[in-house]
């Protein structure tokens, strides 16, 4: 099992910056790509950004050219850098992580975990 540990989150005012970041650690894996959702209050979750273990990323629209999502394969991390952030990103944002892992002598599984979240505030 490989748990997902989330940190940055807090209240800043618009325009201001963040810098979330996860590590992946539990039993012996690998990372195929990592990623940031969110969720605000009676919305649905949304895509926000993620990352393949090779450096490939992909944005939502919402956010690209304000937030950049990178990683460090060697610790198994994600961070993602948000600035200049508006009111309309205040949500719980969580990281995933699609993972390889041992499961019995003869295989193995492709399997996905969810950090705890936490929570950004934007106030104007």
């Amino acid at each position: 099992q490989v748990q997902l540990v989330e940190s940055g989150g807090g209240l800043v005012q618009t325009g201001g910056s963040l810098r979330l970041s996860c590590a992946a650690s539990g039993s012996p894996f690998s990372i195929n790509a990592m990623g940031w959702y969110r969720q605000a209050p009676g919305k649905q979750r949304e895509l926000v950004a993620t990352i393949t273990s090779g450096g490939s990323t992909d944005y939502a629209a919402s956010v690209k050219g304000r937030f950049t999502i990178s990683r460090d394969n060697a610790k198994n991390t994600v961070h993602l850098q948000m600035n200049s952030l508006k009111p309309e990103d205040t949500a719980v944002y969580y990281c995933n992580a699609d993972y390889w892992t041992s499961v019995g002598p003869y295989g193995s599984r492709r399997l996905a975990s969810w950090g705890q979240g936490t929570q950004v505030t934007v106030s104007s």
